[in-house]
């Protein structure tokens, strides 16, 4: 009996120590990182924001498991200095890239036609590889790294490519102005380019001459056989099945629900049945036409929700979920133009979202975002921050969670607070602008601080109090002279000329070099 149960004995106790040190390799494995950045989705387009006509249930389960935050800001109102603001953990007055630089000196970049046979015209102006991104500072900590979606700063022939800036991975495209259809030529993966069964329909293309605008058929071209948002959900779901031995860090820097307004049918229906026939958009204002333009843009923030919701359940099977932290935001506020119609949905409420007030300017409505955080255990789930945070703040928060030191950055981690810890809190948050005839802006406490049209010549600042006054309708600038006084020296001390001519700001004493 005694030489029987010996060997059963050994092999349960085997067994258990081989138990033991999965779960301990388990739990000394750092957590994966997973954030997910939606292109102009403005701050109330979320049921947990207060959306009242589009459904996302999914990401509203994300925010009923975790952390949703009221104040958090895009680096930028618009697109490539708002992810350079992400990625580097500097504010737009030390960023590198400030602006949307589309590097016009090499040739017609605007040719959507030429851009996709020569490689020399996508993309926009580089960041150079002295600035430590996101991505280098997780390679260092032993993380595996992947871009899935847009990248927008630096074209593919240049040392700007996602590859040679921090991600050992990337699929998408390269280029914003590429991504001004997502049913594309091409998309990148890793430096070789994808061709897609697609066919060339330039941004811009207009109805034939004798279509009718009333025929959903009218709009088939519009509607392509590869679909770049399905693609690259493909790739994001394959990079987690893949990497499930170390840990990872996935940016996904999604391009809905950026314009043009593109989303599988069966998802625009759902839509139309609920909010009845529309007028259809014909393309006066960019983009694409499309038939039922506000039952397809409710349609596109739906499709990325449940994208979402794919990638939750991912996790889950393979049993990631739990050492997971999912981070979901916007890069700016929502648009105007494309058929978009924002002030339909109330796109940015309690702000003002049309033009002037959303993307583009730094008004609430085109930099304040939604930003959700989810890591089961860990973050209170159905909590509620109020902290006033930004892009900035994200470098050091994901080195924290990886358990290294930033690099120098204008940010502060907000991992305490998603934690439930004390938190230290900014003094301020401070942006600027190049475009849209020149802005600057200061968070201040509950003031907010804005001079525009700086090109023009104006030097006035523009003051709100945000606790009574959120759409920033009421300048309060005369009644407080002192905070204007703060905001103005703020201005000054966090401006630093910028490298680039295209984004300098001459009134702010940057002299530009000659050509």
């Amino acid at each position: 009996m005694q030489k029987i149960f010996l060997p059963i004995i050994w092999s349960a106790l085997l067994g258990l120590t081989m138990l033991s040190a999965c779960s301990k390799q388990e739990k000394n494995k750092k957590p994966n990182i997973i954030y997910i950045l939606a292109d102009d989705l403005g701050y109330a387009e979320l049921g947990s924001y207060g959306q009242q006509l589009i459904e996302t249930p999914h990401l509203d389960a994300l925010a009923a498991r975790g952390m949703r935050f009221t104040q958090h800001y895009a680096g930028a109102p618009v697109c490539a200095p708002s992810r350079c603001v992400l990625l580097t953990g500097q504010h737009a007055g030390h960023a590198y890239i400030r602006g949307n630089d589309e590097w016009a000196s090499r040739g017609d970049v605007w040719d959507f036609a030429k851009a996709v046979e020569d490689p020399n015209l996508e993309g926009q102006w580089p960041m150079p590889d002295s600035i430590p991104t996101i991505g280098n500072v997780l390679q260092g900590a032993g993380y595996k790294t992947a871009l899935v979606g847009k990248w927008g700063l630096g074209g593919p022939l240049t040392d700007g490519i996602p590859n040679n800036r921090g991600f050992d991975f990337f699929y998408g495209y390269n280029c914003q102005r590429q991504a001004h259809t997502l049913t594309p030529r091409h998309l990148w993966k890793n430096r070789e380019k994808v061709w897609l069964e697609n066919d060339l329909v330039a941004p811009g293309t207009k109805l034939d001459s004798l279509a009718d605008p009333n025929d959903l058929a009218s709009y088939a071209k519009y509607f392509q056989k590869d679909y770049a948002p399905k693609l690259m959900q493909d790739e994001a779901l394959k990079f987690i099945e893949e990497n499930q031995e170390q840990p990872f860090f996935l940016y996904y820097a999604t391009p809905l629900t950026h314009a043009p307004i593109q989303v599988p049918q069966e998802y625009v229906f759902k839509y139309v049945e609920k909010f009845g026939d529309e007028k259809p958009y014909i393309g006066d204002r960019g983009y694409f036409p499309n038939r039922y333009p506000k039952a397809a843009y409710a349609a596109m923030v739906s499709y990325l929700d449940s994208q979402v919701g794919e990638i939750v359940e991912k996790l889950k099977e393979t049993g990631q979920y739990e050492n997971t932290l999912i981070i979901f935001s916007s890069d700016n506020g929502p648009t105007y133009n494309g058929g978009t119609f924002s002030p339909y949905f109330d796109s940015a409420k309690p702000f003002k979202s049309e033009y002037g007030w959303g993307k583009g300017f730094t008004h609430e409505g085109g930099i304040r975002v939604p930003m959700i955080a989810s890591w089961e255990g860990k973050i209170k789930p159905g909590s509620t921050s109020h902290l006033i945070s930004a892009f900035w703040d994200v470098m050091p928060t994901l080195a924290e969670v990886a358990e290294i030191e930033s690099p120098d950055s204008d940010g502060v981690s907000f991992l305490p607070e998603l934690l439930g810890k004390e938190q230290t809190k900014h003094e301020f948050l401070y942006w600027e602008f190049p475009s849209y005839h020149g802005q600057q802006a200061v968070r201040y406490g509950s003031w907010k601080g804005i001079r525009k049209n700086i090109f023009k010549g104006n030097m006035e600042i523009e003051l709100y109090n945000l606790d009574l006054d959120p759409a920033e309708q009421n300048d309060v600038a005369d009644q407080n002279p002192d905070v204007v006084k703060k905001i103005a020296k703020i201005m000054v001390d966090e401006h630093r000329p910028a490298v680039n001519d295209r984004f300098r700001i001459t009134q702010l004493g940057d002299v530009k070099t000659a050509q």
